[in-house]
């Protein structure tokens, strides 16, 4: 491992975005004492980066190994080519203009990324990883208990909020890693995990609407195939673990690894819904790889508290049941969390457009929702529009410009046994900064009801 660091010794190094990867990355740097020279390059200021800038610039002073410099502002992307690696935060497109010009200038240049160096680096072969369009929080999060409880070191990171260099420099060759991986994490990793996991793939990430994360795919076909790297370079004696839904495409790409379908698992759980009985499935395969024995998975998911934003129940009032299923910012995760639900719904839903399909989503609304609370924003017309046609009544519709109101309206058409769901089918910028902000707000409004 030492020796792999060491190649960045005397080099010209930019970080593309001040993420908490690419932070977390630095951080390590100036731990490993590694002389070289490193660049930020941020499109905020100094005022906006704030603490983070104010952290960076001091840890910075306190060694002598790293020279750091910044690119802020309105010149952070210029001149990449007089760098010799760059480490892209996720959210930093691929296909840049600017990354595209660097390579034609500078043919030796190196683009490369948080998560794609620590699995060059990391110490221990016993890597986890578990990707798919949602499900893979939960999933990751399963298999990290199931471990705990087992009595394993076990790591949990990547895109669950936790950047894996945060604790790399206390990683044993014997500990295990889970990591989170989202399509802008795999799309130009060369290796893959010991045991990849694959939950389940929809259309999402195929246009750059989030502020917060413009990155995107031009194709479905571009984004199974970073999807897809999970697998792709695995050996005869990993593993590699599918939902049975994804079973046509696995034939097509035939992996090298041991192959595994899952469905669902019905063990004893807090978690609602068919969706997250796949989830169980999914992380009791990797335990039984793993030697886990059932007794300890069994105790571990019954113990397992769910993920906040992700059908969380945060309130029960007067018979009525208030969720929080805020991470759902596409119609198909919307869908599986009506289906999590046998009782009567009035569902909070719209908001931001990234251009989805709303058909599905208004038919599955119809058949199982009583009245529907829409969000301002600009695919809740689309949305509105949708369920007119699949034959909704208008009566049952009601437009919020904000959740107070919107929380307030739905309290108002519940009765004893209804779920009150916040469940959007679209992301959350425009009204709310993200989907823990909205989910955030939901709680608070729901918790003050009494």
């Amino acid at each position: 491992m030492k020796n792999k660091i060491k190649r960045l010794a005397d080099k010209k190094i930019a970080l593309l975005g001040l993420g908490i990867e690419n932070q977390a990355l630095l951080k390590y740097l100036f731990l490993q004492k590694i002389n070289c020279e490193i660049t930020i390059c941020d499109f905020r200021s100094p005022e906006l980066l704030g603490a983070r800038f104010e952290e960076i610039n001091k840890l910075a002073g306190k060694q002598r190994f790293i020279d750091l410099k910044w690119q802020l502002e309105g010149g952070y992307k210029e001149q990449l080519y007089k760098f010799d690696i760059l480490f892209r935060s996720p959210g930093w497109i691929l296909s840049c203009p600017k990354i595209k010009e660097a390579k034609k200038l500078n043919k030796t240049i190196e683009v490369s990324s948080p998560i794609k160096f620590f699995l060059e680096i990391v110490p221990t072969k016993n890597i986890i990883g578990v990707t798919g369009t949602k499900g893979k929080g939960t999933t990751s999060s399963l298999i990290y208990a199931i471990l705990k409880e087992a009595k394993k070191k076990v790591w949990l990171g990547g895109n669950i909020g936790v950047a894996p260099f945060d604790f790399m420099a206390k990683l044993k060759a014997t500990d295990w890693v889970v990591l989170e991986l989202s399509s802008f994490h795999l799309e130009d990793v060369m290796i893959s995990p010991r045991i990849a996991v694959v939950v389940n793939f929809y259309k999402e990430h195929l246009a750059p609407a989030d502020p917060n994360n413009p990155n995107f795919h031009k194709t479905l076909a571009a984004y199974w195939l970073a999807k897809s790297n999970i697998f792709r370079f695995q050996k005869k004696s990993d593993l590699a673990v599918f939902h049975q839904s994804l079973k046509p495409r696995i034939k097509k790409e035939k992996p090298k690894s041991k192959v595994v379908y899952y469905d669902k698992l019905d063990l004893p759980s807090k978690l609602p819904g068919d969706h997250n009985k796949a989830n169980i499935a999914a992380a009791n395969e990797v335990a039984k790889f793993i030697g886990v024995k059932e007794k300890v998975i069994a105790k571990a998911v019954a113990k397992f508290p769910g993920l906040e934003h992700r059908i969380e129940l945060v309130n029960q009032v007067q018979g009525v049941k208030f969720f929080d299923d805020s991470f759902a910012t596409t119609p198909e995760a919307a869908i599986i969390a009506l289906k999590a639900f046998s009782s009567p719904i009035i569902l909070l839903a719209g908001g931001a457009d990234k251009g989805a399909n709303f058909k599905n989503f208004a038919k599955e609304i119809k058949r199982r929702v009583k009245y529907v609370v829409l969000l301002a924003g600009a695919a809740t017309l689309r949305l509105g529009d949708e369920l007119i046609r699949a034959g909704y009544s208008e009566n049952k519709i009601f437009l919020a410009d904000n959740i107070t109101v919107a929380v307030t309206e739905a309290k108002k058409q519940a009765v004893a046994g209804d779920v009150i769901l916040l469940s959007t089918g679209c992301a959350s910028f425009g009204m709310f900064k993200n989907y823990k902000e909205r989910g955030n707000l939901f709680k608070s409004e729901a918790k003050k009801i009494k």
